[in-house]
């Protein structure tokens, strides 16, 4: 009948093994698949501290510089308990005002919540089988036009930056900045970019259909420029 045995006796048969049947170290390590250095270790482990010093050790490290001092943990899970709505970034920016040093990072911070369980795990959205990704079938079909605000010009005026991106291929048609962003000139820009891009002789069928007059040089329509987001199109 055959019994297995742990990892600690094998070692303590390694040693006796030397010991007490005289074998050598290389024979011993070629017969339990180890190398010599493993027996040599066993030897003098089990030398200074017997058969229990054979039994498997912790692989921590004795220190960990980078680890958060048990202090800033404490006040961060003090801070947290007392309000649960504060994220990475607020607790952060708390124990910054507070002159906490050494101060987390935001990823030392979220793994202290977790294993204090202070964040609840939420599942994730699943995709829905019907689910389907707003895209356009052909390449200029339709643009989307952006509007951002807060760009700071030489002259002290603010700019706005209008971008347009092709909703098939992605592809940024037009970019540029506008210091009044109102219907008149973001149409004006974007009559520019479709002449710039829509020529008669690299216009698609789509684009040529989609003008105002049935012709592939008349600039494309646009009814809605005002509000921030998408806006008109050239099938708009």
């Amino acid at each position: 009948m055959l019994v297995e045995l742990s990892k600690m006796e094998q070692r303590y048969d390694a040693v006796l093994g030397v010991l007490r049947d005289g074998y050598s170290v290389g024979e011993v390590a070629e017969a339990y698949g180890v190398s010599r250095q493993s027996v040599h270790a066993w030897l003098a482990r089990y030398e200074r501290g017997g058969l229990p010093a054979l039994a498997d050790r912790s692989h921590r490290p004795r220190s960990s510089p980078l680890q958060m001092p048990a202090t800033v943990e404490a006040r961060l899970l003090e801070l947290r308990r007392q309000h649960p709505s504060w994220g990475q970034v607020t607790l952060r920016h708390r124990l910054e005002k507070e002159g906490v040093t050494p101060l987390p990072s935001l990823s030392a911070i979220y793994r202290a919540l977790i294993r204090h369980n202070l964040i609840e795990p939420k599942e994730r959205r699943k995709k829905l089988p019907t689910y389907k990704r707003w895209e356009r079938g052909r390449p200029m079909e339709l643009w989307q036009m952006d509007i951002v605000g807060g760009v700071l010009l030489e002259d002290g005026t603010e700019g706005k930056v209008l971008t347009g991106v092709d909703d098939h291929s992605r592809y940024c048609v037009c970019a540029g900045i506008m210091v009044r962003a109102t219907a008149r000139p973001v149409c004006g820009f974007l009559a520019q970019a479709s002449s710039a891009t829509g020529s008669p002789k690299r216009s698609s069928p789509t684009m040529a259909r989609s003008s105002p007059t049935g012709s592939a040089s008349s600039p494309p329509r646009c009814s809605s420029t005002r509000s921030v987001g998408r806006t008109a199109s050239p099938t708009a």
